[in-house]
């Protein structure tokens, strides 16, 4: 069972390492781009990109998914899975980049209100390149080579990076630029990748197979389809009720947010293995409620940070012209949190294996999202479209909720979650509305804003005597772990009264060694 964790932190780190890598890099380059485009060009790019992605979902018939599942399967052979997945994805992709081609200004027209021809060629010729891609670096994951798959990755970045710079800021395509960058670059490592994988490709599926594969995967797709246009129809909208430049400043609020995306990749990543190695029901109930309190808390903290941070952050990482982004970055972030959460009833969800109940749910969050945009975007702006995100992630909870409770019902800890919740609140509200968003001062309160939130817990009385114990004891940090040691090897947790997060901690550490 050790070995099984250590392959898993092992690989787990490497896919986190590239998501984190590449997120930090596209962020520390938004000083370059939002001085050398219009937020109108950032705008059209990031819909083009957002476009690409759900596109993509679409013509991989859920045959990725698949692909992870049939390559480990008893009786299927490896070699007809990946040839089979991989013709596959190579005629879907090189089939709808030919039919959609022609259709290219109008597409453009749908999605941005204008017509950008060019601008949607170099995102259709993306979608097949963004299709191939991440099958090519699947194949990596089917075999844990974890190691090359961060190499490719981090290749891709970096030769990426130069190229996209030199067409936006030395030959100013603008937009164009930045699509072009990605997916040309992108294009190169595809061919590369194919050189590289031709052993386990194929040009023509085998039928048996493909139907088995299609029999699986196809009925991920809409749930996976429906769950991203919660990222991106909001895009479309804002950008035909309020144009281009105000797409451009909701898009960058939404790369501020990317912090919170980070936390939410390493919990994506980390939870599942925990939740599913607790085999009793009982325990898992327990440790389920704790562990959704606890990173509740943390999210909480981290969107605190992101909303009353932000002005200064915006002055950082942005040009002038980029600056009213500001007010849609705190509810995108807080939306972001609330997907984070959203992949805890996921995981409760898939315990119970009753996973159809996800569609309806994610469905009737992009629902929602449609209607409140166009709802709220005309009185409010970018501001509107982060508030129906918001709402869009609450529907999908509240049924999921529904959904989990009906067959494996979690006491979760309401009280305390109200509690992390108001004073989040209560301190998001006190510094928007009496401390200013710009000077050196403003910044000094904002912050010790941030650093009261434990403290207003406290006055809440949100830990328990427990926790208070434990909080008091951080203070001493090796007499603390001394204790802990202590504790455990006498088998006094439960006497001492060691949350249940530690104990399911303390269970997978045994399970180790």
């Amino acid at each position: 069972m050790s070995g099984y964790l250590r392959r898993l932190a092992s690989t787990g780190a490497a896919y986190t390492a590239a998501s984190v890598i590449s997120k930090l890099i596209a962020v520390a380059l938004l000083p370059l781009y939002t001085r050398f485009l219009t937020p109108a060009d950032y705008g059209a790019a990031e819909v083009m990109f957002a476009a690409v992605v759900a596109l993509s979902i679409v013509i991989r018939l859920g045959v990725v998914e698949a692909l992870l599942r049939f390559y480990y399967l008893e009786g299927e052979d490896r070699k007809e899975v990946t040839g089979t997945s991989f013709s596959v994805l190579f005629w879907a992709g090189l089939v709808s980049v030919a039919v959609l081609m022609p259709f290219a200004g109008p597409i453009s027209e749908l999605l941005l209100g204008v017509r950008e021809t060019e601008l949607a060629r170099i995102a259709l010729v993306g979608l097949f390149v963004l299709t191939l891609s991440e099958y090519l670096l699947t194949l990596f994951r089917l075999d844990e080579k974890a190691g090359q798959f961060l190499v490719v990755t981090m290749a891709s970045v970096l030769v990426t990076i130069p190229v996209t710079v030199v067409l936006v800021v030395f030959e100013g395509m603008g937009a164009e630029g930045l699509l072009l960058g990605s997916y040309g670059t992108g294009l190169v490592f595809v061919i590369g990748l194919i050189i590289w994988h031709r052993r386990k490709l194929a040009l023509f599926p085998d039928g048996p197979t493909l139907k088995r594969m299609l029999r699986f995967g196809f009925p991920t797709m809409p749930a996976e389809l429906s769950l991203y246009s919660l990222n991106f129809i909001d895009r479309i909208l804002v950008a035909r009720f309020l144009g281009l430049a105000e797409a451009g400043l909701y898009s960058l609020a939404v790369k501020i947010s990317q912090s919170v995306n980070v936390l939410v990749r390493g919990f994506q990543l980390a939870f599942p293995p925990l939740a599913y190695s607790i085999t009793d029901d009982d325990e898992a109930r327990r440790a389920y409620s704790v562990i959704v309190t606890w990173f509740a808390v943390l999210m909480a903290f981290v969107v605190t940070a992101i909303w009353l941070l932000a002005p200064w952050v915006v002055r950082i990482f942005a040009a002038p012209d980029f600056f009213p982004a500001v007010e849609a970055v705190g509810p995108v972030a807080a939306g972001t949190a609330l997907y984070a959460v959203y992949m805890v009833l996921l995981v409760v969800l898939g315990r119970t294996g009753r996973t159809e109940f996800n569609f309806p749910a994610t469905l009737a969050g992009v629902a929602t999202n449609i209607v409140l945009n166009v709802l709220l975007l005309p009185p409010l702006g970018i501001l509107g479209a982060g508030v129906a995100l918001v709402c869009s992630y609450m529907v999908v909870l509240v049924l999921m909720f529904i959904f989990t409770q009906r067959l494996f019902p979690v006491p979760y800890e309401w009280g305390r979650l109200a509690k992390a919740v108001i004073a989040a609140s209560i301190v998001i509200a006190v510094g928007l509305a009496f401390v200013p968003d710009d000077g050196f001062g403003p910044l000094a309160l904002r912050i010790l804003l941030v650093l009261a939130l434990p403290v207003l817990m406290l006055a809440f009385d949100f830990f328990t005597p427990v926790e208070k114990r434990y909080l008091r004891m951080l203070a001493r940090p090796r007499e603390f772990a001394g204790r802990l040691k202590k504790e455990a090897a006498e088998g006094r947790e439960e006497e001492f009264g060691l949350p249940e997060v530690y104990e399911v901690e303390q269970m997978n550490e045994d399970m180790r060694g």
